[in-house]
Parts: structure tokens; sequence; C-alpha cells
């Protein structure tokens, strides 16, 4: 089967790393996979080329760019009978717009959050107009598939939802050694209780909410410290707010990682403060870490994280409630491993990126069926 992924670029992102595990396992199976970019290539896509996967860039500019679509038409000629999978709603629409008339196998678009807060957008009605022209959309949440179907986005086949995946292979469980390694390596005293996050810096990631957290934690627990992993907009202004909260020397800021198997390793509790959220790759990788979590609860994160089973959820925006929920967890550590344990055993049953591979095989064959495709919580 040949198959073309169609996204906006390949910077490092939970999406952009979807799609290049989906490629990993789609190749395994013997499929011909590649892919085109609608703008730059972004850093990811060196991986792609080192694996001998050819990605293209259209290199499109601001507002409507006739030679982009030119050049995305050209690429998609060139692999006719192709399946045609996109990923969001930018990169669907424009590639829908360039292959007009193209014989293509099936068209598969997926959107991965939770769509825009406004669907009366001019992105979000694009999207809708070239439902006429998509066979399946897929959410990656059941909350994100309801979402679409209350906002009116019907493809010509069906609207599915398949839970993201990851390498589970490459997380091993958090455990003392590594904790202490990681305290040692950060600067912090040997004891300290390590929460985590992983995360664009990003207001809709909310770090903001969790620093303030820290600082209700640390007024009974003054053994917790936070490591932050990730870069972004945000970063400066966080920064600054953890100056000013009186928590620099509790708080590192670890930036864009390529090491963050090992980073959760050595952590004792992972948290989400996010205002928004589709299926989180990162607590997907907190689970495969054997981490508890606590998790706001927004968007496809209960479909993950069970309340008191292998991590807590709590409000968005409630400082208090995140801090007491963390408190909670590292009070006890015999209940805060058998979170981890039940945690670690549910992704690698459900959450392997193999299991999302051939979920979309399925589809791509035409065995897909109305309703979802997801697996049960943890």
């Amino acid at each position: 089967m040949r198959i073309i992924h169609f996204v906006e670029n390949l910077e490092r992102g939970g999406l952009e790393r979807t799609v290049i595990d989906l490629i990993a396992a789609q190749r395994d199976a013997g499929h011909d996979c590649r892919v085109v970019c609608l703008f730059e290539p972004g850093l990811l896509a060196a991986e792609l080329a080192a694996q001998g996967v050819e990605v293209e860039a259209c290199r499109k500019r601001t507002g409507f760019d006739w030679q982009a679509m030119r050049r995305a038409r050209a690429l998609l000629r060139r692999n006719p009978g192709a399946v045609l999978h996109t990923h969001n709603a930018s990169a669907h629409y424009h590639a829908v717009s360039a292959a007009w008339g193209l014989p293509l196998a099936c068209v598969v678009n997926t959107r991965h959050g939770m769509g825009a807060a406004d669907p009366g957008r001019r992105k979000e009605w694009l999207y809708r107009r070239s439902m006429g022209a998509t066979d399946y959309v897929i959410a990656v949440c059941e909350a994100a598939r309801e979402r679409f179907a209350r906002q009116g986005v019907q493809p010509r086949t069906a609207l599915l939802s398949i839970p993201n995946g990851i390498r589970v292979e490459r997380f091993a469980a958090a455990g003392i050694e590594a904790r202490a390694a990681l305290a040692a390596e950060l600067g912090w005293p040997a004891g300290s209780r390590i929460v985590g996050t992983v995360g664009r810096l990003h207001p809709v990631k909310d770090q903001r909410l969790l620093l303030h957290a820290l600082r209700a934690l640390r007024a009974t627990l003054p053994q917790a410290v936070l490591a932050i992993v990730g870069d972004g907009e945000m970063r400066s202004e966080l920064e600054r707010e953890t100056d000013e909260l009186g928590l620099r020397p509790w708080v590192r800021f670890l930036g864009d990682r390529d090491d963050v198997p090992r980073l959760l390793a050595g952590m004792e509790a992972f948290a989400l403060p996010s205002r928004s959220e589709g299926y989180s790759i990162a607590l997907l990788e907190a689970c495969a870490a054997a981490l508890p979590i606590v998790a706001t609860d927004v968007g496809g994160n209960r479909e993950i994280v069970r309340d008191g089973c292998n991590g807590r959820l709590v409000a968005a925006g409630d400082a208090d409630a995140l801090a007491g929920a963390l408190r909670d967890l590292l009070a006890s550590e015999d209940r805060a491993r058998s979170m981890g344990r039940v945690g670690r055993e549910w992704v690698f049953a459900e959450g392997t990126f193999r299991t999302m591979a051939s979920r979309y095989e399925r589809l791509y064959a035409g065995n897909g069926r109305a309703g979802s495709l997801a697996p049960e919580a943890a």
C-alpha cells in the first residue's frame, strides 16, 4: 500500500512524533510511505530522511500561495492510487484542494487535538467544506470525536476515534536509583521529590498553574521540586514568574530534549495542568514510565488517567486542587508505585504505536466502522 502523510511541518511535537512512529510501523508492515509538508520540513524531517522516507516541502507562504499548491498537486500526482492521510485541519483542506480530481484510494484526516474553541473560524469553515472529499475523519479521543460530531464534521464514510500510540519499549519504569541520579544531575539534594511535566511552554499547557501549585505543595512538603521539559513562547514569562514566586532553586527549565524517557525515569510523579488536551502523548509516556499522574480533567485526559486508579484528575485552573492531589500521591510511596504499575500495564497493552498502526491499516483497507476504534481507559 502506498501512503502519503500530509502535515504542516515536522517540527518537534506530539503530532509530529505520532506521524513518525506511525510511518515506522507502516513501513515495518511493508507499506511505502512518504511525507509532504505544507510549510518547511522542520527539525524531525532529517530523522525520517535517515530512514529512507521521502520528505517533500511545499514551502507555503502566508496567505493563499498558488506556487505551494502547484507543488503539492505535483507531488500528489506522482503517487496515483495512494492513501492520502492528512494531519489536522489546515494541512487537510490544502491537501484536498491540491488533490482535486486525482485518483486516490482513500482520503483520511486525523485531528490531533480538540479543534478550535470557535467552530465558526475561517479555518474550521474551510475544513468542514472539505468533508465532501474526505472518506474518514479520525479524532484521537472520544471526547474530541463527540465534539467534532456536534460541530457538524461529516465525512463521506465515518467519523471515528483512534487513540495515539507510543514506542513503549523506549521507557523504563521509574525507580529510586534513577531519581537519585536525576536529582544530583539537576543540582538538588538527595531525597528531593521530583515532580515533572513535559510539553510546549504555551498558555494552553498552563505551566504557570503548576508553578503556583508547587509553591502551595512546598508549604507542607519542602522536598518537592519541579522539572519542566519543553520550550516555547512562554519560557521567559514562566522563568520570571518562578523568580517572583521565590521558586528558582526548586525549578529547572530543561528545554527541548531528546532524552525524555531517561528524564521520566528519574521523576516521582507527573503533572499535566493543561487547559485543553486531545489525547496527550506526554501522558502516555508518563504511563510507560510507571509514573503516577495528576492531570486536569479536560479533553481526552480521562481516557488515559482514571481517577484513583493510575492517577488523579483535577479541575483546570485550580492550583490548590493540583497541589493537593500531588501531595496525596507523594504521601504514600506504595500507593504511588501501585498507580504507576497500573498505568504502565495499560499503555503496554493498549497504547503502543503498533496498535495504533493496525487500527489505521484496517481503516485504509475499508474495514472502518462508525463509532469508535478506541481502547478502554486505564
